[in-house]
């Protein structure tokens, strides 16, 4: 377990690379283009040598293909009501699950 922690957390002996949780946190920048020069390639270096986060921006790529295609228009009334009372129970700490 101690490798999967290193391999997950930590960088490697003074290696500029990216861990994977330094990834997930910036695939946002990453898919909107807003990474800097020396960042990006950081990132492309780490996506190419690990499978697990290459799945991960796979993923993120799929999801956010599918939610462009949704509309206000696509959704009910009352799931929108919905929606948005548990955004807002959960946003105030209400504890409210979203599942």
């Amino acid at each position: 377990m101690p490798d999967l922690f290193n391999r997950i957390f930590r960088r490697r002996g003074g290696d500029p690379g990216l861990s994977c949780q330094e990834l997930v946190e910036l695939v946002t920048d990453y898919l909107e283009g807003a990474l800097p020069p020396a960042e990006h390639a950081r990132f492309e270096a780490h996506i190419a040598a690990c499978e697990g986060c290459t799945m991960y921006l796979r993923q993120m790529r799929e999801m956010l293909e599918v939610l462009g295609e949704l509309t206000t228009d696509s959704i009910s009334p009352q799931a929108e009501a919905e929606l948005l009372a548990t955004f807002r129970d959960w946003k105030a700490g209400n504890g409210t699950s979203l599942g």
